[in-house]
């Protein structure tokens, strides 16, 4: 009978054990999808492991990156295309942080490893490239001028800019592109575009500048208040920061990026978000590898 007894506590901790291990299993051990095939050794196969990744975002954009203060969460295309980068790794959007990525702290959270890549309508261009490197681009956008609605300052093209009051961000291809095209205009810079749009409510400036999605996101949250110029002056295209020099990561991410345009994801994730203020769905760009 005790010999018995004994059987049934040994059998019911073998089974207590094996009961923990895979619920330790199931609540995560740290580790992603082990059937996805990454290069060995790569920030990819080291993601993966990790089981999470830590991405630059917007908080304040509609559209592209914009944190919810009641939620926490945080919403646009480029949320949505830092999902899918993750997916493909094998890793949960469970195991994604997301980090506030201002235009001026993109390249130094990048360089500190802060961050594992930026998503955060940041621009290429040959600055930066000297300093992070860049997949994509995954879009296309131009830098127009927001003016209170009724543009009563008649500001038309950014050569009308001269002599008025502009807002910006520190930090952006904006902030220059204004300041080249526009020489004599007496520049403001903020942290955010949100900063921007409540000086132009207010009549502290003129007008703000920036790309045409960013200023139709905020102008979709205030109709009444806000409208744009329309003088599209500048091409911007949009890529995802990484290190310097890693091409295998870049690399994946210029193949993921590919596979969305072919597979209808890129689509349907610039539909649910940019494309519920911007109607046309644009084609997406050409992916340039270097």
């Amino acid at each position: 009978m005790r010999r018995a007894r004994q059987l049934q506590i040994a059998a019911l901790t073998a089974v207590l054990a094996v009961s923990a291990v895979a619920c330790s299993k199931d609540q995560g051990s740290g580790s992603g999808d082990t059937k996805v095939k990454l290069k060995a050794g790569s920030t990819m196969e080291k993601l993966n492991k990790a089981g999470k990744v830590t991405v630059g975002v917007k908080f304040d954009q509609p559209g592209f990156g914009q944190k919810d203060p009641a939620s926490g969460k945080v919403a646009g295309f480029d949320v949505e295309i830092a999902k899918i980068i993750a997916a493909e790794m094998g890793i949960k959007e469970s195991g994604i942080s997301f980090v506030e990525s201002v235009s001026a702290n993109r390249e130094p959270f990048i360089q500190e490893s802060k961050v594992d890549f930026v998503v955060a309508t940041y621009t290429i261009n040959d600055k930066r490239k000297g300093l992070v490197s860049f997949a994509g681009p995954y879009y296309v956008a131009h830098q127009d001028i927001m003016v209170k609605k009724g543009n009563p300052k008649a500001i038309k093209a950014v050569a009308d800019l001269n002599g008025k009051k502009v807002c910006s961000v520190e930090g952006s291809t904006s902030e220059k592109n204004v300041k080249a095209k526009a020489p004599q205009a007496t520049v403001t810079l903020f942290k955010t575009y949100t900063e921007c749009a409540e000086d132009l409510r207010n009549n502290k400036v003129d007008a703000v500048s920036t790309d045409d999605v960013i200023l139709g996101g905020l102008i979709d949250k205030a109709k009444e208040d806000f409208e744009l110029v329309g003088d599209k002056f500048t091409d911007e295209p949009y890529g995802i920061g990484v290190k310097k020099d890693d091409a295998d990561f870049r690399n994946f991410i210029n193949d993921t990026l590919e596979k969305i345009y072919k597979d209808g994801r890129w689509k349907t994730a610039y539909t649910s978000t940019v494309g519920k203020f911007l109607s046309a769905v644009p084609e997406p760009p050409a992916v340039v590898r270097y």
